[in-house]
């Protein structure tokens, strides 16, 4: 690990006294700060596809050579995503952040200037790359200050991060062309991008917090001593100092069939939706014969219904289903199941766009739980490596299954193959939310046996 990233020495302590607002106050910052940082990820990542129909005709580059950049960064993303998470588990959430996002700054302004097309591939595998930045210290720093009973909701709000970041790209490039006008189109396109991006890695770096411990305050399993998490029957609260991120790796996610079983949900949630939105345009256009603004509608309608339906679902895991997860990502998957199949035969263009929406509600919903679940069933010190399992799972395998495998599909036996592959999977992915929640309770029951013990232990001691 570079010494840059490197957590640093503790905080001094913080007196007793002012233990409890000073935790409250940090806590909010660091929510904050992962939101605008993730957020930000996104302003260097979407406005690519904004620069597509430039690149197409100031720099000739042809469709295929366009499709061809868009699968390395997603390929180059996927990867990331293992690799970078893991990493982050050794290192300062908020300098790892803050460095992605400068980094993926640093290629966008190379993109800025280039013309030849082996120089853009090279520059999108390295923002793949550096996106892979801004996840795991997401999710670490959520774990790190948020109880399990609150990680529905804060992890919902987090989550809209991207649907925020994502919506707000389009103004900002539409501005920079207004301002710059269009024969400048790849500064408005990728240097304007970055100069933000580079405010917001500030606004991180200043905001952002370590762990609890390294701010000076007790770590969350002590203020909360239900926090902790039970593997293999041990009591498992902090890292031994001298093991690698490789080792927190192998001993806690590798090994840990529910590192396994979550990631599994995530790769047949991603088949799902990658195969509906990366499809949906097509269909709509070819097979229900849908014009190019009808589409449109449907199209915006499958994704910005995720934004309530996200903080809806965290909030009723955390109060209705108290903490477990799995349960309404089985609902949901069972309600997608039903609503593609009307989506598929409805010929109403209102039935249809229904259907396309209430897909769109909710296929996200299982997505964001697993992502919580992935919090809750490792140390907090090996949280970045649980998500980096389930990011490379999800991105190389679930993606592909769901644009790649389902055109295969659709030319092999027409678009009725397409959709039965969409139903296995839901199918597929509703028997692994079962085993992810069955795992979730047997850890539930092992921290409630290692309470007791603990009790015991203290009441024998105080006789």
């Amino acid at each position: 690990m570079l010494s840059i990233f490197k957590t640093g020495p503790s905080a001094n302590k913080i007196p007793p006294e002012q233990v409890q607002a000073t935790y409250g106050r940090y806590r909010m910052q660091a929510l904050l700060s992962v939101f605008l940082g993730y957020l930000a990820y996104y302003i260097v990542r979407n406005n690519f596809t904004l620069s597509t129909p430039y690149l197409k005709e100031h720099l000739d580059l042809s469709a295929t050579q366009i499709g061809l950049l868009s699968s390395c960064m997603l390929i180059a993303y996927g990867i990331s995503k293992g690799i970078m998470s893991s990493l982050a588990d050794k290192a300062s959430p908020k300098v790892f952040m803050a460095c992605g996002l400068i980094l993926c700054a640093i290629v966008n302004v190379g993109l800025g200037f280039s013309t030849g097309f082996w120089i853009f591939a090279t520059l999108v595998v390295f923002n793949g790359l550096f996106q892979g930045m801004g996840v795991g210290p997401s999710f670490i720093t959520i774990a790190n200050w948020f109880p399990r009973k609150e990680r529905g909701r804060v992890g919902a709000f987090w989550n809209i991060s991207h649907n925020v970041g994502g919506g707000i790209v389009a103004p900002i490039v539409g501005t920079a062309f207004a301002i710059l006008g269009s024969e400048h189109w790849q500064s408005a396109s990728y240097i304007v991008p970055a100069c933000i991006a580079v405010l917001f890695a500030f606004v991180v770096l200043m905001l952002g917090k370590g762990s609890p411990r390294k701010e000076g305050l007790p770590p969350l399993e002590e203020m909360m001593p239900e926090e902790k998490v039970v593997l293999n029957a041990r009591h498992v609260t902090q890292a031994p100092e001298n093991m690698s991120a490789f080792q927190i790796f192998c001993t806690y996610v590798l090994r840990n069939k529910n590192a396994w079983y979550v990631s599994l949900v995530d790769v047949f949630v991603y088949m799902v939706r990658f195969g509906m939105i990366s499809w949906l345009p097509i269909y709509l256009l070819t097979e229900k014969h849908f014009s190019k603004e009808e589409m449109s509608v449907a199209f915006l309608f499958f994704e910005w219904a995720a934004i309530p339906s996200t903080l809806l679902a965290g909030w009723l895991t955390d109060k209705l289903f108290k903490g477990r997860r799995m349960p309404l990502a089985m609902i949901c998957m069972a309600l997608i199941f039903v609503c593609l199949i009307g989506y598929w035969k409805s010929e109403s263009l209102l039935m249809v766009t229904i259907f396309a929406a209430i897909v769109g509600c909710l296929i996200y919903v299982p997505q964001f739980l697993a992502s919580v679940q992935t919090m809750e069933i490792v140390p907090s010190f090996a949280v970045g490596s649980a998500v980096g399992l389930r990011g490379f799972m999800s991105y190389i395998f679930g993606a592909s299954l769901g644009t790649s495998l389902f055109g295969v599909m659709v030319d092999k036996m027409g678009w009725h193959g397409g959709f039965y592959l969409l139903m296995g999977g839901i199918v597929c992915c509703i028997v692994f939310c079962y085993l992810s929640h069955r795992g979730a309770l047997e850890l539930e029951q092992q921290r409630k046996d290692a309470q007791q013990e603990e009790a015991a232990l203290q009441l024998a001691e105080a006789r």
